[in-house]
């Protein structure tokens, strides 16, 4: 077998290459093709799954967009009609605050007119009171002055004659 190996290697047929570069380089080339050859099938679906497992995703991320994108206007949407219905409410509330405050002016209004007629006709009662006790304490002094003169002037002639007068008074009316 000695024998055969140096007429192999001279002949540049089969024989051992010592070149350390070569001999990983064509290791590697088979290597790297035998692997290529057994693992192309099972490395090929896998990365066809995972391709499909992506594209699954990003179809469900788009639908999700979608989705959200359509709640996001429904609920703008609704947003807006919400802020609608506040500032119509706030603008109510105004109309109404202002509406009460002015129905608390009229009302002042009136029971300030109110009160100065009161006070007009307690007035005008106070004056028509005091015109009253007045004309009272002058009949009154005027009777209690003529009671106290009326002895002294009046005889018995004259009262009788003042009698007579007042009874015929009385029966004409």
């Amino acid at each position: 077998m000695t024998l055969l190996f140096p007429l192999i290697a001279s002949e540049g047929g089969f024989g051992i290459n010592l070149n350390l570069f070569e001999t990983n380089l064509i290791n590697l080339v088979i290597v790297i093709g035998v692997l290529y050859w057994f693992l192309k099938g099972f490395l090929g679906g896998m990365l066809e799954r995972r391709r499909e497992t992506i594209l699954k995703d990003l179809q469900d991320a788009e639908k999700r967009l979608k989705t959200a994108t359509i709640e996001l206007s429904k609920a703008q949407e609704e947003l807006s009609a919400a802020q609608q219905k506040a500032e119509k409410i706030r603008l109510d509330g105004q109309a109404r605050a202002e509406a009460i405050r002015a129905d608390g002016e009229k009302r002042t209004i009136q029971a300030m007119a109110a009160l100065k007629q009161d006070a007009l006709a307690d007035l005008t009662a106070e004056g028509a009171r005091l015109t009253e006790q007045l004309r009272r304490e002058a009949a009154l002094s005027a009777i209690d002055k003529a009671l106290a003169e009326l002895p002294n002037r009046l005889d018995s002639k004259a009262q009788a004659k003042l009698i007579d007068s007042s009874i015929s008074n009385l029966e004409d009316v």
